[in-house]
């Protein structure tokens, strides 16, 4: 399957826990959403992303990928150390310039 190169470099930076790069696949002004809560900036989703990767050690496997309109959704089997794993969930993103500038995680 072909991916855009930014979503290549999230999965990377996902399974290698590298919180930094995860952030740096977003645009300064991204927004996250996830398990109901919403996270605002570059600074913000680094934050949520190695809290999650201490608590969880997700790592991604992408099963499929669709573009439509401006939004892409990635649909990735999710397992790590969290009740009912593995789980898959849908990325829902927004990509603006080669980078994310929203994303919203649902099942």
């Amino acid at each position: 399957m072909k991916l855009p190169k930014v979503i290549t470099d999230l999965i990377k930076a996902q399974d290698s826990f590298d919180s930094l790069a995860y952030a740096n696949c977003f645009s300064e002004t991204a927004e996250v959403y996830d398990e109901g809560k919403t996270h605002k900036g570059r600074a913000e989703i680094k934050e949520w992303i190695a809290n999650a990767n201490e608590k969880y050690k997700t790592v991604m496997k992408p099963l499929s990928f669709k573009e439509k309109g401006e939004t892409s959704i990635l649909t990735a089997e999710n397992s790590g150390t969290f009740p009912a794993s593995p789980v898959i969930l849908k990325y829902n993103l927004e990509i603006e310039e080669g980078l994310i500038k929203s994303l919203k995680i649902t099942l």
